[in-house]
């Protein structure tokens, strides 16, 4: 078991609120039960002695937790708005590649082909291939459901 397995969980692999709640969970765990010991049991005092190491790492965890939010959390909302410039070219220019990406918004090369391929990969985006170039583009209805649409409209207008 590695350093940074915190009782059987990965606390590396955890977010900074969820190191935060396991360990206030622990740590309300081990003072309410102390206080209860002591209460009800004060001959027993001892006994928090043996089990209240835990609150030791659960207090490291905690502080690690609270250390880490404002990354966590500044890191998303720009995430989100360089998304939100991507889909605005996209609907825009109607196909992009990550280059042209580039070159119209506030992205790196880099930066917009990351976006792209997780955006492609969750089926957000549709990936054509032309000329041996990768171009990315929102999806687009087919020809069928559009002339549907139209003769459903048309219907609705001569009743």
């Amino acid at each position: 078991m590695g350093s940074s397995r915190f009782f059987g969980l990965d606390a590396e692999g955890m977010s900074p609120r969820a190191r935060v709640a396991t360990a206030l969970t622990v740590l309300a765990s081990v003072i309410l039960s102390g206080v209860l010991l002591v209460v009800l049991a004060p001959d027993l005092w001892w006994v928090f002695t043996t089990y209240g190491w835990v609150a030791f790492p659960a207090f490291g965890l905690l502080v690690r937790g609270v250390a880490d939010l404002p990354k966590s959390r500044s890191a998303t909302p720009a995430r989100e708005s360089k998304e939100r410039e991507l889909l605005g070219a996209l609907r825009q220019w109607g196909e992009l590649t990550p280059t042209r990406a580039a070159m119209e918004i506030s992205l790196s090369v880099a930066e917009a082909a990351v976006i792209k391929r997780e955006l492609a990969e969750g089926g957000h985006l549709e990936v054509r291939v032309r000329g041996g170039a990768i171009f990315y583009a929102l999806w687009t209805r087919p020809a069928a459901l559009e002339a549907e649409d139209r003769e459903a409209q048309a219907g609705t207008l001569d009743a």
